[in-house]
C-alpha cells in the first residue's frame, strides 16, 4: 500500500462552521494522521497524512468541506510521507 502526504490551504467561509472538527472526524475515520488549524488570514490549514487513496478522498472532501462552509480555494503542496504524526489533532 502507498503512503501519502499532502499539505493544504483552504480558502472560503471555512471559520466559524465547524471546519476543523469536520477535517478531525474525517481523518479518523479514514485513518489519517496529522493536523488541523485556523489561521489569522481566515483560511484553515491542514497536514493529512497515511494510505494514498484515504489522502485523496479527504482532499476531494476538502474541497467541499461541512455544509455551512463555503470553500472558494484549496491550495494542495504533495509532499514525502514522513509518518511523523500518530493521530489526526486540532492544534
Amino acid at each position: 500500500m502507498t503512503k501519502a502526504r499532502v499539505h493544504v490551504l483552504i480558502s472560503g467561509r471555512v471559520q466559524g462552521v465547524c471546519f476543523r472538527m469536520y477535517a478531525e472526524e474525517e481523518a479518523q475515520r479514514r485513518g489519517l494522521t496529522g493536523w488541523v488549524r485556523n489561521l489569522p488570514s481566515g483560511q484553515v490549514e491542514a497536514l493529512f497524512e497515511g494510505e494514498k487513496t484515504a489522502v485523496e478522498e479527504i482532499v476531494v472532501w476538502c474541497r467541499r468541506g461541512p455544509p455551512a462552509a463555503r470553500v472558494d480555494k484549496i491550495d494542495e503542496n504533495w509532499e514525502d510521507f514522513h509518518g511523523s504524526f500518530t493521530d489526526f489533532r486540532i492544534v
